[in-house]
Formats: C-alpha cells, sequence, structure tokens
C-alpha cells in the first residue's frame, strides 16, 4: 500500500479499500460502550428500512462475491432474501454501522464548518441517477423504471446525444407511493448540509428516456409532476435550512428558470455560456437576466479553463468536441479564437 501512495498512476481502488475494509472491521469487532450502543441502535431505528436494505444489498454482494445473483435474490421481497437477512445478520450490522460512522463524521464536519464563520459549511450533491445494478435499483424496484437510461438529446456540443445509464423515477410509481422514495433520499442527502447542489434539475420537469437497444437520439422526452417533485424539494430544503442549487444548463424551456427562481432555488451560471442581449460575452459583474444563481467558470462536460490560454489548445478542444466536419482548418482557426474569446 505504501509504495502506491507515490504511484502516478490510476487509483488502485480495490487494493485501497481491502486494505481500510480490514482495519473498519478490526474496530468494528471492539466492544462498545453502553452509550455508543445506544448511539448507534438510535441511528438505526431512525433511518429505518432505507439503511437496512442497503446494509442487506452490501451483505449480498459480498455473498455472492462476483457470481450472479438468483432471480429471487433480485427481489427485496422474496423468501430467499428474507433467510439470507437473518444468516447475513452480522455482515448487515457492520455495513450498517459504516453508514453510521460516516454519517458521524458528516455531523462534525458540519459542525465545525459553520463554527469556524462558514455560513453554508458543506454543500451535497444530488446525483441525476444511480447505478443500474446498485442498491437503490434493487430496493426501489418499482419506484425506478426498467429497461430504460436517461440522457440528453442532440445538441451543438454533442450531436449524437447522451445515454448516462441510469435508470429513471418512474412517475406514475412515484405519485402512487405518494413521493416517499424521493422525499426519504432528499432527507438523507439533506443530513448535516447547509446547501444541495441538484444535477440536472430540469428532471424534475421532464427527462430524456432512452430505451434499452437503442440511440440517445432515438429517445423522447417524458414529464414529470413537477409541482410535486420541486414543491417537495423546496419543503426538505426547507426544513434542513439549507439552500438549493439547481444545474439548469443544457436544453431548458425558458419558463423553468423563472419557475425556479420564483420559488428560490438558485440557478447556475458559466462564465463561457453568459452572452449579452447582442451575443458579446457578458461582463463578470453584470447581474444578466439571472441574478440568483451560482456562478462557475466551467463544467465537467467542457474543456478545463487554462485550455482557453492559447488559440492552439481551443482549436484541440473545439475539435474534440464536436463530430467530424468538413469545415477547412482556416474555419477552425477562426471558430477556436471566437470561441476563445479572442
Amino acid at each position: 500500500m505504501r509504495d502506491l501512495d507515490t504511484d502516478p498512476g490510476p487509483i488502485d481502488r480495490d487494493t485501497a479499500w481491502g486494505a481500510k475494509r480490514s482495519a473498519l472491521e478490526v474496530v468494528f469487532s471492539q466492544p462498545r460502550s453502553a452509550a455508543r450502543d445506544a448511539a448507534f441502535a438510535q441511528f438505526r431505528a431512525d433511518q429505518g428500512k432505507g439503511l437496512e436494505d442497503f446494509a442487506l444489498w452490501c451483505a449480498l454482494v459480498d455473498h455472492y462475491d462476483g457470481a450472479e445473483w438468483p432471480e429471487e435474490a433480485q427481489d427485496p421481497a422474496s423468501p430467499l432474501v428474507a433467510q439470507l437477512r437473518r444468516e447475513l445478520a452480522d455482515q448487515v450490522d457492520f455495513w450498517c454501522w459504516l453508514q453510521w460512522i460516516a454519517d458521524e463524521q458528516l455531523a462534525h464536519a458540519q459542525e465545525q464548518a459553520t463554527g469556524g464563520g462558514m455560513r453554508i459549511g458543506v454543500m451535497h450533491d444530488l446525483a441525476v441517477g444511480v447505478h443500474p445494478f446498485g442498491a437503490d435499483r434493487w430496493a426501489q424496484r418499482g419506484a425506478l423504471a426498467a429497461g430504460v437510461g436517461v440522457g440528453a438529446p442532440p445538441d451543438m456540443y454533442n450531436q449524437q446525444g447522451q445515454n448516462w445509464s441510469q435508470p429513471p423515477w418512474n412517475p406514475l410509481e412515484l405519485e402512487r407511493l405518494g413521493y416517499a422514495p424521493y422525499r426519504d433520499m432528499l432527507r438523507g442527502v439533506l443530513r448535516h448540509s447547509g446547501g444541495l447542489r441538484v444535477d440536472h434539475i430540469l428532471g424534475l420537469f421532464r427527462m430524456w428516456w432512452v430505451p434499452e437497444g437503442t440511440t440517445p437520439d432515438q429517445g423522447t422526452y417524458v414529464r414529470f409532476d413537477h409541482e410535486a417533485l420541486v414543491g417537495i424539494l423546496c419543503l426538505e430544503a426547507q426544513r434542513a435550512g439549507a439552500l438549493v442549487v439547481g444545474e439548469d444548463l443544457g436544453t431548458v424551456e425558458p419558463w423553468i428558470r423563472d419557475y425556479l427562481a420564483d420559488r428560490g432555488v438558485l440557478g447556475t451560471s458559466v462564465l463561457w455560456f453568459e452572452k449579452t442581449d447582442d451575443g458579446a460575452p457578458a461582463r463578470p459583474r453584470t447581474t444578466g437576466p439571472r441574478p440568483s444563481r451560482a456562478s462557475r467558470r466551467t463544467t465537467c462536460r467542457r474543456p478545463p479553463g487554462t485550455s482557453r490560454a492559447s488559440t492552439s489548445s481551443c482549436a484541440t478542444a473545439w475539435g474534440c468536441s464536436r463530430s467530424p466536419s468538413k469545415r477547412s482548418g482556416v474555419t477552425r482557426a477562426a471558430s477556436a479564437r471566437r470561441w476563445c474569446g479572442r
């Protein structure tokens, strides 16, 4: 492990986790005081079924050790899973304990941040979706749609569209469940935080569904009850005393940003995308059309800001971010200079 500390190559996460897990299992095996035991029991009681199902899924991953799960194990309500819940109780305890320790550390980090003078403190991030074979998909079989992934339609940055291979919420089942899975998810992510960034907040209004076996450009929009989803988001943020920043980039219907702003949800402003009415780059200190927003220089899907320092870097980025074109080298260079603001 020590040799890996200075290895410039990719992080060997499996080796690192194996070492960490061995140490954590030693700590877990040590007797706890009565007070610590009571605190752990209270945490499990507070978190309820969501925590227990997640811990059981982790134990099942260990149990099957890379082998294909039997069909009955795919259903959390099956007799086989009930039997394994009893047989793997010690492992379930371990995974619940890990979540408790992580929760305590998050609480401590937020306490230290706000105690040190930070107004917001820790700001959490709510991803656009979950892994198609992860714990959420296993535990929320009905609430998440099957046979589709979410993504984005073709646009000027990606002419082929995008498929993120993440199952979307099933809007009909979510409504039938009274939005309980969505509400519980928000309560979990808002614990010990002063703010929440919601990735692709447009997904609370509509999502680009891509059926399995098709390409992203063959997808279609599916609309959601945004009044319910945004309302629950704002309610839970209010209860947690946290602000909300919505990542509202991409293909956005004009009214959506106004709708979110009216409900106190901040938007996202990217330096390179902000333009004046005549198309010129907006000056950093101007408020523009959206004064209530969080500003940033670039995004994870765009070239790094430093790549804009030279026209050659911009030309490379311009070429990599677009499909093959018949444009001449002169045209590409000119486009790159405009892209760099030169």
